[in-house]
């Protein structure tokens, strides 16, 4: 039910004492989050669970981690993950068509093969989708509709969390059951012919707490023959022991089955203005079908000496089915992959405050691809694409990743935090389609097989060792205020993609982990009615894998990324409240490539320099709220030579919940009220501009209704 999160926490703090089970739903509450005035709070008292795998304040964190609460996203009621991770400073979701997305933390927007490796996307700690089988659209899975709260860690993670944390992770937590009855169904209605129902069910009987949530979408689109349905469900159980133990178990499943609108191409750098262009649709036949399981289960046992050893295994399957409509040859991609896994952690409560968590996580993936062209064969930016199959084969990963970390009280104000982890991955690789069968391994070619645009590998197999160390300090200067520095090292095994999707122009075994060294410093506290955090951030990658305008894969890349973020939220008199959040980034090259006009020290390409968000809150009634947002992006540049750019848009959103009774509360939301006409994603390739065009002004109104 929507309710405000202080309400939740006087409701737990009388019932402490009745059941085990009453303090593990109590924590959860607590840690999901301040009440909705305090919306962008970063209250040096709240709890965080993504650093360290259990809850630990934020005052003694060696880093910099956002976080958005479970009244906030029950507040946003997003479409999209993206509006809910526009508050977190350091963060940009560029978004594509219907629920595909393109991530940046810390970092470019990044795109093309071993893109999504860069970020690790996770529920309840978990990774989403095997380290490397990561896809750019991977946060769709998560059940963020109904998150208990979303937390961000920006740069590498700790030494807890290993490939693909090179520039941050996002984990989305799932809600904790309720300590009573608890039935809500929601309706939502909007333009374009959006619907969305979504609803859940909790309880707490005994030492037995559970919560089982639902939410579909079906958007029939704005742009011609686009459309989704997109359907998920969560179910998590909770069990305290009589012996003290402790049980979550958790199952989600997802499924979208969507008709894609493409790009829009254009030579006119300002086509997104065309507001009849944009609503077109040039590859009516693209489509993305996708569903996945997942079911975990974390077992916390207290052991004699008062340390608790902890075990989560868990399972993934997933299959993707779409059409590569970024892509010349429209090909069409089905990859799947299914894992067995466990987190195993110890974790030690030594004398004098100190702690350390001893652990390792085991996984191994049996996954597979295939890529299909069905257009005639063509030639294209001097490169031929063949008609047929490109790629088909099967890949089994095993990871193993033993790991360090510990936090230590140095003083009465000095913490530290020390990690390291070592990371082990294995890759056999089996390509299924012979020789001589077509382009892909240079033959069968309708022009000069140099001239083939595609290489398929011969079956092989690969291993990558990395190491990730890190260090971080914190000094707290008294009850309201604390300053941190951290150094962290994040890396990643090469994607299967990377490995064995390869062009005609690259070599077989020719790529190396992608690693990047993070130095960090920051202050975060609380001075009067405001709360604030700022951090500088400079990192160096190298090893860096991307596409460069023509399409071709350039690897051995090197890359700069300095930056700021900053957030602030304070009370404006009694009723209102401010809340804002900006970050000031500088991503450059640090190599030289002539064949996609890349030079050293030009920016990236699709990293704003300035990206800001702003709310301003009115609570003008008892469990009632209006919000007005500005989020504002900045120009950026779209290819590596820095000769394209896109001039940056500024959009304004409304949304007001208004609670009549106990049991009904209304809900509805105008955004880009001012009818900005701007691009969610603006890229050069191909000798073209391409646009996502974003949507007009769009409303959406609902009720929820509790029972």
């Amino acid at each position: 039910m929507r309710k405000f999160a202080h309400k939740n926490k006087k409701e737990a703090e009388k019932m402490i004492g009745k059941t085990k089970i009453s303090l593990l739903v109590t924590a959860a509450l607590f840690s999901s989050g301040q009440v909705i005035a305090e919306k962008g709070s970063i209250a040096l008292d709240e709890l965080v669970v993504t650093g360290t795998r259990s809850e630990t304040a934020l005052r003694e964190l060696a880093g910099n981690t956002g976080k958005v609460s479970e009244e906030e996203i029950d507040l946003i009621n997003a479409d999209h993950i993206e509006e809910s991770l526009a508050r977190v400073s350091g963060v940009h979701i560029q978004r594509g068509n219907g629920a595909e997305s393109l991530v940046a933390l810390r970092s470019p927007v990044l795109t093309g093969p071993g893109a999504a490796g860069a970020f690790l996307f996770m529920e309840d700690g978990i990774p989403l989708r095997a380290a490397g089988f990561a896809n750019n659209n991977g946060l769709a899975e998560a059940h963020y509709e109904w998150a208990g709260g979303m937390e961000v860690i920006r740069g590498p993670g700790s030494a807890l969390y290993g490939s693909n944390a090179v520039h941050g992770l996002i984990n989305v937590l799932s809600r904790a059951p309720s300590l009573e009855l608890e039935r809500e169904l929601d309706f939502t209605f909007g333009s374009d012919d959006l619907y969305k129902v979504k609803g859940t069910v909790s309880d707490t009987v005994g030492a037995h707490g559970y919560r089982v949530s639902f939410s579909g979408t079906d958007f029939g689109g704005w742009r011609d023959e686009e459309s989704y349905g997109q359907q998920k469900i969560t179910a998590r159980h909770d069990y305290f022991a009589p012996n003290g133990d402790s049980f979550q178990t958790v199952f989600s499943a997802f499924n979208l089955n969507q008709e894609t609108a493409g790009f829009i191409e254009s030579s006119d750098k300002k086509a997104y203005e065309d507001s009849s262009l944009m609503k077109t649709n040039n590859d009516p036949d693209a489509y993305r079908d996708w569903w996945s399981v997942r079911l975990s289960t974390r077992w916390d046992h207290v052991m004699d000496n008062g340390n608790t050893l902890s075990i989560t295994p868990y399972l993934r399957n997933n299959r993707m089915e779409f059409r590569q409509h970024y892509l010349p040859s429209r090909a069409i991609e089905e990859n799947e992959h299914t894992s067995l896994g466990t987190q195993i952690a110890y974790y030690m409560d030594l004398n004098g405050g100190h702690e350390v968590i001893v652990g390792t996580d085991l996984e191994y993936t049996d996954g597979s691809l295939q890529q299909t062209q069905e257009r005639a064969s063509y030639a294209f930016f001097g490169k031929n694409r063949q008609q047929g199959i490109h790629y088909d084969y099967d890949v089994e990963a095993v990871t193993i990743a033993p790991y360090i970390h510990a936090e230590w009280v140095l003083a009465e104000k000095w913490r530290a935090t020390t990690g390291l982890r070592f990371e082990h991955v294995e890759y056999d690789y089996d390509n299924n389609v012979a020789a001589g069968t077509g382009e892909a391994d240079g033959s069968a070619c309708f022009a000069a097989p140099s001239e083939c645009l595609y290489l398929r590998p011969a079956d092989r197999e690969d291993t990558f060792n990395d190491w990730s160390p890190k260090l971080g300090l914190v000094y707290l200067l008294n009850e309201n205020h604390s300053v941190f520095a951290n150094y962290a090292r994040g890396h990643r095994a090469p994607q299967t993609t990377d490995l064995y999707r390869l062009q005609n122009q690259q070599l077989v075994g020719d790529l190396d982990s992608e690693k990047a060294d993070s130095l960090e410093i920051g202050m975060r506290g609380n001075a009067g009615i405001v709360d604030y955090e700022v951090a500088a951030f400079y990192m160096k990658k190298k090893n860096f894998f991307f596409r460069d305008p023509d399409g071709l894969n350039v690897s051995n890349g090197r890359t700069k990324h300095r930056g700021i973020e900053a957030s602030i939220s304070l009370p404006l008199g009694e009723q209102f409240d401010v809340a804002a959040n900006y970050t000031y980034a500088k991503h450059t090259y640090d190599f030289d490539n002539a064949s996609s006009g890349t030079a050293s020290g030009n920016e990236v390409d699709t990293a704003p320099r300035h990206i800001a968000n702003v709310r301003l809150g009115w609570n003008f009634n008892t469990n009632s709220r209006a919000e007005l947002e500005w989020a504002h992006m900045g120009d950026y540049f779209l290819d590596p030579a820095n000769e394209y750019e896109y001039d940056g848009h500024d959009l304004v959103n409304l949304r007001v919940e208004t609670q009549l009774s106990k049991s009904l509360t209304l809900h509805g939301q105008v955004k880009n009220i001012l009818d900005e006409e701007y691009a969610d994603r603006a890229d050069f390739a191909f000798g073209s501009y391409r646009f996502f065009p974003g949507q007009s002004t769009s409303y959406q109104v609902g009720a929820s209704y509790s029972f």
